[in-house]
């Protein structure tokens, strides 16, 4: 049916699927009764009512790189994939307006580098942007490396295009950067995890070119003082600091277990380490900031050592132990991914206090703790011992997340900074909702989605609570 209707071109079934119904780490596989490729929004808006008349729901998908099973279909016999991959125009780019009007579909990684070229700058960075494409990133409000200067992926948008759960197109791709006509209806579909309907543009903000660039590696006495060293940091480098990560000392050993060929800047055993960028253009003297800045913070204790990198290679080394460890934990099997975020006042004593819970009842798991300071989200992961079968390490993982958010919540935090709700933490994200937001949140979606049929199951059972 969806052949005739839709035309063998945009339609995928049986072996063909399996790539879009896998997670991307490749714990999960299930099943859909079709992929649906379009080449338009025209084609989404027809592949949209196709499904909606077959009794059918849909599941939208971009890179399909998220960690929370938000695009990943639960229902084989009942939802269809909508994979955006081929959408990946750039309809406009104006270089005096500072904005482009680009589709969803096109990778992340392409899109930064067709702007450069055009001698702006795209400040969404991810692990994944090789990968993830623009309407996933809006539709997770993706984070990443950049939000301490420039924000989440909300703070970048001008505008959507969006195709609804009835198949109507929803043309908001205004790229004003002041519209204050009342309630600014783009906001409903960023973070909405496809839930409310399918992203197929976005009009984005860009920016000038870092023409300078400036990378340390800091090693430090303890993860107190990285946020001791964040505040002097933001005082003394202001807004030209773009990024502030901290990484505990396994991460050179996990980095090097997945990039064998990376080369250690400094020594790796000290109790906490930070990774440090500025970035500015104009009549700015960025270098010397940063020599300034690190002179004044090792006179003072605050920094026991430390590398800057001499040039963008050695940066780019820098930063590949960072992006490395990542990897390092998926090569040793299942483990507990968490995305959770404190107030940056709270941030030391936070992770102290989890590892601590983790470590006590799971002895045998290791704890990595990492993520990016001046924003308080931490990636506290925990990863089982080698050697259990799946059955064990979900056990451990399943423990270890009920540990983390008993403290997480006594710390008044989040538990998504940046990943989103999907699959995986829905249970949770609705056993802490407050009554008002649950109602909110259900009647925004029973209006634009009566019928349940965009991303069923995905942030919150509506089916249930219609």
């Amino acid at each position: 049916m969806l052949r005739a209707r839709l035309g063998d071109d945009l339609v995928l079934s049986g072996a063909d699927t399996e790539r879009y119904c896998r997670d991307w780490h490749g714990d999960i596989t299930t099943g859909a009764v079709a992929v649906i490729r379009p080449r338009s929004a025209a084609d989404v808006s027809a592949a949209v009512k196709a499904i909606g008349d077959l009794g059918l729901s849909i599941v939208p998908q971009g890179g399909n790189t998220g960690l929370v099973l938000g695009a990943t279909p639960d229902d084989p016999e009942g939802q269809v994939v909508i994979s955006l991959e081929r959408m990946t125009a750039i309809r406009r780019l104006d270089v005096d307006d500072f904005s482009a009007v680009v589709e969803a579909g096109i990778v992340l990684s392409e899109f930064k580098d067709k702007v450069e070229a055009a001698g702006l700058y795209f400040p969404l960075a991810l692990g994944a942007q090789g990968s993830c494409r623009i309407g996933g990133n809006v539709s997770t409000n993706a984070g990443g490396i950049n939000v301490l200067r420039y924000g989440m992926t909300r703070e970048l948008v001008l505008g959507l295009e969006v195709v609804l759960p009835d198949g109507s197109i929803f043309d908001g791709l205004s790229t004003l950067r002041k519209d204050n006509r009342g309630i600014d209806l783009k906001q409903l579909f960023i973070g909405a995890e496809g839930t409310l309907g399918i992203v197929t543009a976005v009009s984005v903000k860009l920016m000038p070119p870092a023409e300078q660039v400036a990378t340390a590696l800091l090693g430090l006495n303890a993860l107190s003082d990285a946020i001791a060293l964040y505040r002097r940091a933001r005082r003394d480098c202001c807004d030209l600091m773009s990024a502030f990560e901290f990484m505990p000392p396994v991460a050179f050993t996990l980095a090097r277990e997945a990039m064998p060929d990376l080369v250690m800047p400094m020594p790796g055993d000290y109790p906490a380490y930070v990774l440090m960028e500025i970035s500015g253009s104009g009549l700015v003297d960025i270098e010397d900031l940063m020599h300034r800045f690190l002179e004044g913070v090792m006179e003072d204790g605050l920094v026991l050592d430390g590398v800057a990198a001499g040039s963008r290679a050695q940066a780019r080394n820098l930063w590949l132990f960072r992006e490395g460890m990542n990897e390092g934990q998926a090569k040793r099997g299942p483990h507990l991914r968490t995305d959770v975020s404190v107030p940056l006042s709270k941030l030391a004593d936070f992770v102290q206090q989890a590892e601590e819970a983790v470590t006590l009842a799971l002895p045998d798991c290791l704890c990595v703790s990492y993520g990016h300071v001046g924003d308080g989200n931490v990636h506290l992961n925990v990863l089982p011992p080698a050697g259990l079968s799946r059955s064990e390490s979900d056990s451990l993982i399943y423990q270890a997340k009920g540990l983390i958010n008993a403290v997480l919540a006594r710390f008044g935090g989040s538990i998504s900074a940046e990943h989103g709700i999907g699959r995986l933490k829905k249970s949770d994200f609705a056993s802490g909702l407050p009554e008002t937001q649950a109602r909110l949140l259900g009647a925004v979606k029973r209006a634009i989605d009566p019928k349940i049929i965009m991303n069923p199951g995905c942030q919150l059972n509506f089916a249930e609570d219609s």
